[in-house]
């Protein structure tokens, strides 16, 4: 945000993977104390690349061993048109530029947050003008999202929401750091609808557990809930801590339907369910169902013996349809006296899963229930 940054070491932050960049065992051959920096601008992310070492393979006599070419691994990583500064000047000055700049696309959604000191975040709704600052920002990924790839700016099915923070420099004058960004792409459904699917969500690690990602997802779906021809909402491959944010959130949403109500959940699971939240919240049938589990689980007193059988039994049932699917079509196969290399595992030994798989569920139901 500002000169003095550069040498605050206080506001860098590690990537949480290179094997995307420098190989499967994230090794640099040849230096001896290297230190590689990467700086952006706060708001359009102009990008410094600094490199440090002690000693370095080629300048040893006598050797035949050539050090990786760094700059030349970093680069190839990089989006046609981006590129590194290296001079530590040009940054400098680019940061006097990056007072100017001003967030792309139009303001979707305002978020306060107040523990001392006022934040000011706003999150953006897709611009098309924004190609070069966007694949800057994409740079992030290939440090943090595992088996990430860009995308196609070209394709205009995307949809991008960008989040900012609104503070005031040193100079008292009002400035924008970039947050983070989420993509959402839009297939095709017959015959003429559309079925959105997040893509991509990235809080930068400065920014996290702010509730910026829950605010991106109720961003999202207020974007696509008013919109008549989206049949529901997916996403694509979602991480462990994606999950946990979007059940919280359909659970609350949920929660306020009248087929979600505590007498409706103890009935089981219905196709009314999965009609009012798809239509009230574009929510997938088997997200649906997820909530459904979640819900009761919160209206259930695990200290009743009855009632917590009950809702064991419930989701164990699910566990269970994709083993007793497999189990219907090897038995058809045997009839049809086709050989089965892949045998399943016996009653015995799918007890023991179920019971693992049981556990596992609801651990992390329980965590959005307590929050």
């Amino acid at each position: 945000r500002s000169v003095e940054d550069l040498e605050d070491g206080s506001q860098k932050f590690p990537p949480e993977m290179a094997h995307q960049i420098f190989g499967e065992n994230e090794n640099i051959f040849g230096y001896e104390d290297l230190a590689i920096d990467l700086y952006y601008t706060a708001g359009p992310l102009n990008i410094y690349l600094d490199i440090n070492y002690g000693k370095k393979a080629d300048d040893i006599l006598k050797t035949l061993m050539k050090a990786d070419d760094i700059l030349s691994s970093l680069v190839d990583s990089l989006p046609n048109g981006i590129c590194y500064l290296t001079n530590k000047a040009e940054f400098v000055k680019s940061l006097e530029e990056a007072e100017k700049f001003q967030p792309f696309g139009e303001v979707a959604c305002v978020h306060f947050l107040d523990e001392g000191v006022e934040r000011h975040f706003e999150i953006y709704y897709y611009n098309p003008k924004f190609v070069n600052f966007f694949s800057r920002l994409e740079t992030f990924v290939l440090w943090f999202v595992d088996a990430a790839s860009y995308i196609d700016l070209d394709d205009p099915q995307w949809n991008y929401f960008l989040c900012y923070e609104k503070f005031k420099n040193k100079k008292g004058e009002l400035q924008y750091a970039t947050v983070g960004y989420s993509t959402v792409y839009k297939y095709y459904a017959y015959p003429e609808n559309i079925r959105p699917r997040i893509s991509q969500m990235l809080v930068l690690p400065p920014f996290q557990k702010l509730g910026i990602g829950t605010n991106f997802i109720r961003k999202m779906y207020d974007h696509y809930v008013g919109l008549k021809n989206v049949i529901d909402i997916t996403v694509e491959d979602p991480s462990d801590e994606f999950k946990k944010m979007r059940n919280y959130i359909d659970s609350k949403l949920c929660r306020d339907l009248k087929s979600f109500s505590e007498s409706n959940l103890k009935k089981g699971f219905s196709k009314e369910m999965v009609k009012e939240a798809r239509n009230e919240l574009k929510i997938n049938p088997k997200q649906s169902r997820i909530v459904y589990e979640i819900l009761r689980l919160f209206y259930t007193n695990v200290h009743d013996e009855s009632d917590y059988k009950n809702y064991r039994l419930s989701v164990k049932q699910r566990l269970n349809h994709h083993y007793y699917k497999q189990l219907r079509c090897i038995e058809k196969m045997e009839k049809l006296k086709i050989d089965t290399s892949r045998p399943l595992p016996t009653p015995e030994q799918r007890l023991e899963q179920l019971d693992e798989e049981y556990k596992q569920v609801e651990e992390n139901y329980e965590l959005i229930v307590d929050k």
